[in-house]
């Protein structure tokens, strides 16, 4: 009966399986975010038996995760949130000038700031990941931008696979893609694909408003219209700069598409293919044989229960949840993220050897990149006070820039509208009324990724030691083109007519008339960067590469079986935004999985 319901494809949740009967399908997948969600649904349309396993709940009906527009509510919801803390260094003195620090008070409660109460823990900054079907995807901003088309082809160069040349990606985009903004079958894009793809209404740019006075600076000082297309098939693209529509993974109503939809669609589909989500299933640890010498991934060993990570803020240590072993004919397939992948892989004894037999893991694999490279985007931004409420109606839009010491492509990805966005911790955003202006700022490519992802001890339930180093290398250079990036956007701001104007800027140079220096506005957005983009903590490069943990095809180096796909395989962070990237990289995992058991028919 057991195997029945399974190939039937119904949710299990946790407690509820017998564990006499040793669950057994061709692929394991680990984790049901944009790397995993479209890999597992793409197998089992292959007519392949696929459990994917998912540490959270399904929240794909609550209309804080399934409206995109109520993505600050998501991010703030415990019902999903998964509480990570991290570091920007190791400076003890700088870390302690972050503004936003969290700490535990001594009731239980978070404080946000410099000056906590008196008994307080210090946890360090905020970052929040989303433990639940759909992964974060099912909780971000839901901005769908492709990278430069140079961050696909450096991958080619490193591996020499030319499937990762921008040219051959871009079918990928086209298959996932629904496109809801422009006529049908323009070249570049998908349009009946699983991921919808809207941008903000430009017509605001015909009405009489303060919002259009504002854009209209903003373009005239840096080029475009609000309904260009971000994601052309145009070879000079990565060249273009000024103003573009946002695109968003939404469709017209405003409705998330991709992780979550695309699940409940395969599930529900007439043809029955055969897939199980197994939802509050945390994997602990990947299971091995040997062959000929060397390790092979043949299952996973999971706990089963509610909030059952640490990070989980029901979390109870006391509360473990049922052991269960699951195992796969064919693959594993790990798609946890750029901090849970690396975990789980240290945890089954594959990463640097000293780390494992530091807290007593057998090493499988010694793999010294595992962990390590983890990057980020740099985030910044201007944020300003109007001299008036501001009044109309906008959606944010994009702004490309290319400042004068960037490198070969564009490097600053921003949007701007009347918002508040400077970080991440318990509750954000702040607010500060009807007069706020933004321009928020992504730093692309950014120079430094000497972050790193390291155990705490062999607990699975324990989150890791993050800390992602921000500008250890390249730090002026990039920190540079932030503040050329913000004096374009102040320049702009103060160019608005009045009563608008004069604006009041809040940082990074506080005030009406901006005395601030280089050198202390560059301290500032140094100090209080912030970032949600983690990736490359699980690397692709070719073997001779002492940190390269991938190969080509998303295959572990030196262990068989076993496959990370998520965005924690990027070599460098792809772009400003990840997630269409990682939606991607998952259709390419897809593509090469069922090419090569073609090959073995």
């Amino acid at each position: 009966m057991l195997r029945r319901l399974l190939a039937a494809g119904l949710f299990i949740a946790a407690g509820t399986l017998v564990e006499a009967v040793a669950e057994t399908y061709d692929y394991i997948v680990v984790g049901s975010g944009p790397g995993g969600a479209p890999l597992a649904a793409n197998l089992a349309r292959a007519g392949y038996s696929v459990t994917l396993l998912e540490a959270g709940l399904d929240l794909g009906d609550n209309k804080n995760y399934s409206e995109i527009y109520n993505f600050i509510e998501a991010g703030n919801d415990e019902k999903s949130r998964w509480d990570f803390f991290v570091k920007h260094s190791e400076d003890e003195a700088r870390e302690a000038k972050y503004e936003k620090t969290t700490w535990r008070t001594a009731d239980g409660s978070f404080y946000v700031g410099l000056d906590p109460p008196e008994g307080s823990t210090r946890l360090g900054i905020y970052y929040p990941r989303a433990a639940t079907l759909g992964g974060c995807a099912m909780h971000n901003g839901g901005i769908c931008t492709l990278p430069n088309d140079a961050d696909w082809d450096y991958i080619a160069e490193i591996t020499d696979d030319d499937g990762w040349l921008a040219s051959n990606m871009r079918k990928y985009f086209e298959k996932m893609e629904a496109n809801e903004y422009l006529p049908p079958n323009t070249p570049g894009h998908g349009y009946d694909g699983y991921v919808n793809t809207t941008i903000s209404d430009p017509s605001f740019m015909k009405q009489d408003s303060d919002f259009q006075k504002v854009a209209s600076q903003l373009i005239s000082h840096t080029g475009g219209d609000a309904g260009r297309d971000v994601n052309a098939a145009d070879p000079d693209r990565d060249q273009a700069t000024g103003v573009f529509g946002m695109a968003s993974h939404a469709d017209r109503n405003g409705k998330r598409a991709g992780t979550n939809t695309l699940l409940k669609k395969t599930l529900a589909d007439p043809a029955k293919f055969n897939l199980t989500v197994q939802l509050e299933t945390l994997v602990t640890r990947i299971i091995f044989n040997w062959e000929a010498g060397e390790p092979s991934a043949t299952g996973v060993e999971v706990l089963r229960g509610s909030h059952q990570y640490e990070a989980d803020p029901s979390y109870d240590a006391a509360k473990q949840g049922k052991s269960g072993r699951i195992f796969a004919r064919k693959e594993v397939i790990i798609a946890g993220g750029s901090f849970n992948s690396p975990q789980i892989l240290k945890l089954s004894g594959i990463g640097p050897a000293k780390e494992l037999e530091k807290f007593h893991i057998p090493v499988v694999k010694d793999l010294g990149g595992v962990g390590e490279n983890l990057g980020d985007n740099y985030e910044a931004g201007l944020q300003a006070l109007a001299s008036k409420p501001l009044n109309g109606s906008t959606g944010p839009f994009t702004v490309f820039l290319k400042t004068p010491t960037a490198r070969k492509t564009r490097n600053i990805q921003a949007w701007c509208g009347s918002f508040s966005f400077e970080g991440f911790w318990p509750g954000f955003p702040a607010e500060y009324g009807p007069s706020q202006y933004e321009c928020a700022i992504v730093h692309i490519n950014p120079r430094s990724q000497a972050g790193y992802v390291r155990l705490r001890s062999n607990d699975p339930r324990q989150m890791p030691e993050i800390n992602l180093n921000f500008f250890a290398e390249g730090g002026d250079e990039d920190l540079t083109e932030l503040l050329d990036a913000v004096k374009t956007f102040r320049t702009a701001l103060k160019s608005v007519d009045a009563p608008i104007t004069p604006f009041n800027e809040r940082h990074p140079c506080p005030g009406v008339n901006q005395s601030c220096t280089d050198e202390a506005q560059k301290e500032f957005i140094k100090l209080q960067s912030y970032s949600h983009h983690a990736t490359s903590s699980c690397a692709i490069g070719p073997a001779d590469d002492p940190m390269a943990v991938l190969d080509s095809k998303f295959r572990v180096h030196g262990v068989k079986n076993l496959r990370v796909v998520d965005a924690s395989a990027f070599p460098k962070v792809p772009g400003a935004f990840p997630v269409c990237p990682t939606f991607m990289l998952a259709e390419k995992a897809s593509a090469d999985i069922l090419a090569a058991l073609a090959k073995a028919e």
